[in-house]
């Protein structure tokens, strides 16, 4: 299923990392947008267009250390359709460089409008008789509150297209716990979205043992993460909350099985940004982000302590 291929790449990349590409303009350098802006005019044209050369020259870069990326969809759209255009660059150039792509659009809905959006993400479009594939993610991040029938709608395609889905469980945002801490008679709100996926993932198992339904679990909270790791042994984990948001390889370890796999932490600002921490004027930003990296990489492992050998 879907996972096998990420576990692989994380086993044969020895890095259970994702490169959040959260590409805001404020975090591109200078020299890119005005080379974009050159080529494309000064408005969304232009920051979309240096969207995509941030993240082509960040991709070609890290290609050979961390084997998946995630393009948060709302710093696209905030660009209007020039920077869904850049989303759409951004995900068929991924594809193109061996990267599993998890498209952070965290969509619900129920019936007809989710099928669309699971046509969009992981499927393909009907257009007078033919198909054709919309934006073609791997994974995709989904809301689960409106409960089995937002869900449904996706399992088709993850079976059928070999595609992943992570559900929202505990996210990493400090009023989280307002809703998803909230008690029920058999544990709380999370746990039993938990228990969900783990239902939901029932038929799509993969070989190294995990579904084709994940949960998205933040590092910020790192005892409900390994309460969860026990909980849900068939449900791989996506963590954001590493790096600017506090998380770190101590905060995530908790998220991983006794062989080292079972997760993959995301890291946006900290690789996006680290140009900009270096106090740089960023024409050297692809040196300060494989640094970081390579540093949030050997973190990680020194803290699980274990991992196959790629051979697996």
């Amino acid at each position: 299923m879907s996972f096998d291929q990420l576990i692989e790449k994380i086993i044969a990349c020895k890095n259970p990392t994702v490169l959040g590409l959260d590409s805001k303009l404020e975090y591109i350098p200078a020299h890119i947008r005005a080379q974009a802006i050159e080529t494309k005019g000064k408005g969304l044209a232009g920051a979309a267009e240096a969207q995509f050369l941030f993240n082509k020259g960040l991709m070609d870069e890290l290609v050979d250390i961390i084997p998946a990326v995630k393009p948060q969809c709302a710093y696209y759209e905030m660009y209007g359709w020039q920077g869904m255009e850049a989303l759409a660059r951004t995900i068929a150039y991924a594809r193109e460089k061996g990267f599993y792509v998890i498209a952070d659009g965290k969509r619900n809905d129920i019936g007809s409008t989710m099928e669309a959006y699971a046509s969009a993400w992981l499927g393909e479009t009907e257009v007078e008789g033919e198909k054709f594939e919309a934006f073609g993610a791997d994974a995709l991040t989904v809301n689960g509150y409106f409960g089995s029938d937002g869900i449904t709608p996706l399992l088709k395609l993850c079976k059928e297209r070999n595609k992943g889905i992570f559900v929202l469980v505990k996210t990493s945002n400090p009023s989280s716990g307002e809703l998803q801490n909230l008690s029920l008679e058999k544990g709380f709100v999370y746990e039993q979205m938990g228990h969900l996926c783990e239902h939901w993932g029932e038929g799509l198992g993969g070989r190294h043992g995990y579904n084709a339904v994940g949960a998205v679990v933040g590092a910020t909270y790192p005892e409900e993460l390994a309460d969860l790791r026990t909980l849900l042994p068939h449900t791989f984990f996506l963590v954001p909350g590493y790096g600017a948001q506090g998380g770190g390889g101590e905060s995530v370890k908790g998220g991983f099985d006794k062989n080292g796999l079972g997760a993959v932490v995301n890291s946006s600002r900290a690789i996006l940004c680290a140009w900009q921490h270096a106090k740089s004027d960023g024409r050297d930003y692809l040196d300060h982000a494989r640094r970081e990296a390579l540093r949030m990489r050997d973190e990680i492992n020194a803290a699980i302590g274990r991992m196959p050998n790629p051979t697996v």
